[in-house]
């Protein structure tokens, strides 16, 4: 599998600050972010699935416009891979005529240019040999991580979570486990923010890689524009031995 990072900031401002999105193989999107915007037509034209952890908008903004871009140039609906209750959300405050139209309903019910396929935490979804997994995470709105297994090597994406003893119950029993995702949104300072928004911060995360006891390599995302240094010179001054690097647009993992 190869993962390519569309988008890792915690915000927009400027060509290098883009929201999440992953792109796995070509046709596939985790999270849909801003970062989506930087793929070409014909690129977003192949974007067969998208998994989402979790309903803010800055993992769900790019579902809309990727429907509405190409939803005509495809043979098939775009498959949205969501737990049932972030389908729920999507249906009910984003794809609800108002805020944008019901791509599941156009140009007709039976031949959607989008469609919901629901997702279960523990359940896998395989797609040619792919397995797809939600992991739990922790936030204000139902949320989930994913592991990314090709059989030969797996990558874990934790998406927007704060303290998460159940995530590392499963990811310590990963043996090929290779690259692990791991969010860390705010400055040390804004610890009470981190905590009461269910993110972390470079305190935060060495007291949850601390329960990590596999050997991979570890990358922080969505850190907030303005606050990039600070958050991970913290983050190298707590992490001891371990020591994570920073998630950069455009990085791409093979695994």
């Amino acid at each position: 599998m190869r993962l390519r990072v569309l988008g890792c900031s915690g915000g927009i401002g400027g060509r290098h600050m883009r929201t999440t999105s992953f792109l796995v193989d070509g046709d596939v999107l985790l999270d849909a972010g801003t970062g989506v915007g930087d793929l070409s037509l014909a690129e977003l034209a192949l974007v067969d699935h998208i998994f989402i952890t979790h309903s803010h908008l800055d993992h769900v903004a790019s579902i809309a416009f990727i429907a509405d871009t190409v939803g005509g140039m495809r043979a098939r609906p775009i498959l949205v891979h969501a737990t049932r209750e972030t389908i729920a959300i999507l249906k009910d405050h984003i794809f609800n005529w108002q805020i944008w139209p019901d791509f599941t309903q156009i140009p007709s019910p039976e031949a959607p240019f989008m469609r919901y396929e629901e997702i279960e935490l523990g359940r896998t979804v395989s797609l040619a040999g792919r397995a797809f997994t939600p992991l739990p995470a922790v936030h204000t709105v139902p949320a989930v991580g994913f592991l990314l297994d090709s059989g030969a090597g797996s990558l874990v994406f934790t998406g927007d979570t704060g303290p998460n003893d159940a995530l590392w119950q499963i990811v310590n029993r990963i043996d090929n486990l290779k690259y692990l995702i791991i969010e860390t949104a705010f400055a040390n300072k804004e610890r009470d923010l981190a905590e009461l928004s269910k993110h972390l911060c470079p305190s935060m995360l060495a007291e949850e890689l601390v329960k990590f006891e596999r050997e991979a390599e570890i990358y922080v995302t969505h850190l907030k524009p303005g606050e990039t240094e600070l958050t991970m010179q913290e983050i190298e001054e707590s992490s001891g031995r371990i020591q994570p690097r920073m998630l950069q647009n455009n990085q791409v993992f093979e695994f």
